[in-house]
């Protein structure tokens, strides 16, 4: 964003990629994602979710639905 535009700071999501660019342009993408980590944990149980999204996927389905695609 230029910086003698006006910017909204009431509006989440302006600050939120402002902030966002800042830090890439600082600390490049993979570190942008580092530090954001530090902040943002998430929440759930991610082993149980994957494993429960992904209880039904076997290597046959996998190469099945690629030879599909492929197909396409």
């Amino acid at each position: 964003m230029n910086g003698n535009a006006a910017i909204d700071y009431r509006n989440p999501n302006v600050i939120r990629k402002m902030g966002i660019d800042a830090l890439t342009k600082e600390l490049g993408p993979v570190g942008m994602a580092y530090f954001i980590q530090q902040y943002d944990r998430g929440n759930g149980n991610y082993t149980a979710e994957r494993e429960a999204l992904l209880a039904d996927v076997t290597m046959e389905s996998l190469l099945s639905e690629l030879d599909a695609m492929r197909n396409k």
